[in-house]
């Protein structure tokens, strides 16, 4: 697919400066930029068109926040910064049930424009740089909270180079950030698509079926286990489109396209809670806004990615 680094998070070319991790060039000085979290969510302007803004270096709430250098561009340093431990007073707090917590936080240090929304909802809003910069941290950040003993020794764990690796106070072993390798299938036969839907997604919502790679496993067997696990459909021919960073928490999206070469559908009720075939024509009537049968992939997922591109033909 020509166009496949074109989906949300594709990546934007940021200069990342591995070398300069665990060095004084990482560490952010007086015009360097930076983006702020809280709790997993994304300092980002009230108005939807002013997406996320950049803080200048120094600023106060960066003392004592969690910090990592994402990078460099033609200005400066580019980092994020951390605020988890503050609590909001007399504000909604996220809610952790929610698909898409739409709740908002406001600092009261920092001007009313801007405040803390969740990324799920808020992605579409963003320029390639913005959204690079928001994953790469968000990922990090949640790595970072679950990671804080040493899955050897036991022994707590600090953060070393400059946020990209978190080292054993006990036995020294260095730790290395996460990564989930995800399969999402655009499954076809003829002019219909395979879609699923989990069971706690909002009502009426579908999506591509997707599953974790296993230890042993290449992309294309992960494809078929997956739909045959999920929805009992046997597939042939599997290719590799285009790919997804997904920090939620901290997953690689692998978007393939693979062909049932059987139709029966019998699901597991422990993965998925439905799957059916969908004509071309009625996909294209759902994302036309025509249809009230189901809700299409959500906007800026891969997921939606794959099936806008089926419906034009641009599979390539």
């Amino acid at each position: 697919m020509k166009i496949a680094e074109t989906v949300t998070f594709g990546g934007s070319g940021l200069e990342r400066h591995a070398e300069l991790r665990g060095t004084d060039g990482a560490e952010p000085i007086a015009g360097d930029r930076a983006i702020l979290l809280w709790r997993g969510k994304i300092l980002m302007s009230v108005d939807p068109q002013q997406g996320i803004p950049l803080l200048e270096v120094p600023h106060p709430l960066f003392q004592d926040a969690l910090h990592i250098f994402l990078g460099r561009d033609d200005i400066g340093g580019l980092h994020a910064f951390d605020i988890s431990s503050w609590t909001p007073q007399g504000q909604d707090l996220p809610d952790g049930s929610s698909f898409n917590d739409p709740s908002i936080q406001f600092h009261p240090d920092l001007a009313k424009d801007v405040a803390f929304f969740e990324l799920r909802g808020r992605m579409n809003d963003l320029t390639p740089r913005e959204a690079e910069l928001a994953a790469t941290a968000k990922a990090l950040i949640h790595w970072h909270n679950a990671h804080q003993f040493c899955s050897r020794c036991g022994a707590p764990s600090k953060i070393t180079m400059s946020g990209w690796q978190r080292s054993c106070t006990g036995c020294e072993t260095s730790q290395f950030p996460r990564t989930d390798p995800v399969v999402i299938m655009l499954i076809t036969h003829g002019d219909k698509v395979l879609l699923g839907r989990s069971h706690a997604w909002p009502d009426k919502m579908y999506s591509l079926l997707a599953g974790f790679i296993e230890h042993g496993e290449t992309i294309e067997a992960a494809v078929r286990r997956e739909v045959f696990e999920e929805a009992g459909v046997r597939v042939g021919a599997v290719r590799y489109l285009a790919s997804q960073p997904w920090a939620f928490p901290y997953s690689l999206m692998f978007g393939c396209h693979g062909e049932a070469v059987t139709t029966d559908i019998n699901i597991d009720p422990t993965e998925i809670e439905d799957a059916f075939w969908m004509r071309k024509s009625e996909m294209l009537e759902v994302f036309s806004g025509n249809s009230d049968r189901i809700m299409p992939a959500r906007k800026g997922s891969i997921a939606q990615f794959l099936l806008k591109n089926w419906l034009a033909d641009r599979l390539e």
